[in-house]
């Protein structure tokens, strides 16, 4: 299963810049392999991002932005969805993944599993 972040390399929104630099950043520190599909320089990645997001998941008006993160064909979320996750330790269950032992989510899922 690979993680797939899709991006706009050449955007010009600080925020998106950010927010891509942030999931990526956290993801290889993290040694969670993931593949940069980027949109700005791929029409092909563009529209398959684009059809792929849920109805639910879209913006009111106009496109779904960058970042947007899916594990394979999954769709797993946005930055906000990603963010809320890391702020839950909730990143692994989030991304379709089995969070490794030792990590702050495996240990929160232990102490759950026993109470």
């Amino acid at each position: 299963m690979v993680i797939k972040v899709y991006i706009a390399s050449s955007s010009g929104s600080t925020s998106i810049k950010k927010q891509q630099q942030d999931v990526m950043g956290f993801l290889a520190a993290n040694k969670i392999e993931f593949e940069e599909c980027d949109i700005a320089a791929d029409e092909d990645n563009r529209k398959w991002m684009r059809e792929n997001v849920p109805e639910e998941s879209r913006p009111a008006t106009g496109n779904p932005l960058p970042p947007q993160i899916f594990n394979e064909s999954k769709y797993c979320g946005n930055y906000e969805a990603f963010f809320d996750a890391r702020e839950d330790n909730a990143v692994y269950a989030f991304l379709g993944l089995t969070a490794p032992p030792g990590s702050k989510e495996a240990e929160a899922l232990a102490k759950k599993a026993q109470q």
